[in-house]
């Protein structure tokens, strides 16, 4: 999926270099995170996946990557400054509570800083789909240890952006075709400092 979501995260990115601090909540092995690493950004990484942490470690050295889980007070347990850009790549389908996850997200941004998240994409026609071909059994197998237990729309993923706080939604459908994508990308931001939300502005 990387393949497919990596351009789409790219493209919702603000202007990226030495300068920026970004934080990959979910880093598994470090792949994202060394996208960034590769355009100058300055990376921590995080993931529970001991393993994963320790091939991060060892493949982009110049990245900090530590365990911790997704709903952490990342900015304490990291003793960082918040970050301009927080990315999660095909975390918050697996979160028991994700509106703990994008609190602690939306603290973990500086003001004006933006949070993208990708998610497998599920809309009204693929779930139609899905249905029509007695394909659920298999989708949203059960039985699979450590599988998805939160199926996002773009409807409730933007709730979930919008009841956080996060301004500015943008979206895009990746993979196959749309109404039926495979996975989808989310990228809100965290309004600046003289932003009033009494009004809005």
């Amino acid at each position: 999926m990387h393949a497919r979501f990596i351009p789409p995260i790219f493209s919702l990115s603000t202007k990226l270099g030495p300068e920026t601090r970004v934080l990959d909540v979910g880093c598994g092995n470090g792949f994202t995170a060394g996208q960034f690493l590769a355009r100058g950004c300055e990376v921590v990484g995080i993931d529970l996946s001991r393993q994963g942490i320790e091939i991060a470690r060892a493949t982009y050295p110049k990245g900090r990557f530590e365990v911790l889980p997704a709903d952490a007070n990342f900015l304490d347990a990291l003793q960082a400054k918040p970050f301009d850009l927080v990315v999660s790549t095909e975390v918050i389908e697996h979160l028991y509570d994700p509106r703990s996850f994008t609190a602690q997200v939306f603290e973990a941004l500086r003001p004006g800083g933006r949070f993208i998240c990708t998610t497998p994409y599920h809309g009204y026609w693929k779930n139609l789909a899905i249905a029509l071909l007695n394909k659920w059994d298999s989708h949203a197998n059960p039985l699979w240890d450590g599988g998805h237990i939160k199926l996002w729309s773009r409807k409730t993923l933007a709730q979930l952006f919008s009841e956080t706080g996060f301004k500015d939604l943008q979206f895009r459908g990746v993979g196959r075709f749309p109404l039926l994508w495979m996975t989808m990308v989310m990228s809100g931001d965290k309004p600046p400092q003289d932003y009033d939300s009494s009004t809005g502005s």
